[in-house]
């Protein structure tokens, strides 16, 4: 009987585990630039909104929308100072999620980064990330790539992420 309500126990904890990543998905991040930015910029910050829903067992889709902003420092050239707006984005995608036992995902997203800044187009717009559901609040590393005409805007983040 113990056995019985034991594995009753946590298979209820896993399914709540589960339904945690279903549902609207609201995040916030920082981040480290790196790659063709890490020269310019040295602070990134992002916000993002996702309507996630569950496909199969383990595996949660759907629509996601964010900003992101890299923060240009001061540029000194051999012909003066000159100041640049900080890079921003809107980034549009599709976002997929493999949850793992006792909390811990994976996952991906895809789509195009609109750009926000005069002579700014935007680009291919690419997220991995890993992280861990704490019922209600997510904590997640991840690396945003944002591929440009003559370059790209990366950066590794770490965020957090509360389901509404």
């Amino acid at each position: 009987m113990k056995r019985l309500v034991l594995i009753f126990c946590f298979t209820l904890l896993g399914t709540a585990a589960l339904q945690a990543q279903s549902g609207l998905r609201v995040g916030a991040n920082i981040g480290l630039p790196v790659g063709d930015i890490e020269e310019v910029s040295n602070f990134q910050l992002g916000a993002d909104l996702a309507y996630m829903v569950g496909v199969a067992d383990m595996l949660y889709v759907g629509p996601k929308v964010g900003y992101t902003r890299f923060f240009i420092e001061d540029i000194d050239s051999e012909f003066g100072d000159f100041e640049i707006d900080d890079p921003a984005f809107l980034p549009i995608a599709a976002s997929g999620r493999v949850s793992l036992v006792r909390g811990f995902f994976f996952g991906a997203d895809l789509g195009y980064a609109v750009g926000l800044n005069d002579g700014n187009d935007g680009g291919f717009y690419y997220k991995p990330q890993a992280g861990f559901n704490f019922g209600k609040i997510g904590l997640i590393l991840s690396y945003t790539g944002i591929s440009v005409d003559g370059g790209s805007f990366d950066a590794i983040n770490l965020g957090i992420e509360f389901g509404l």
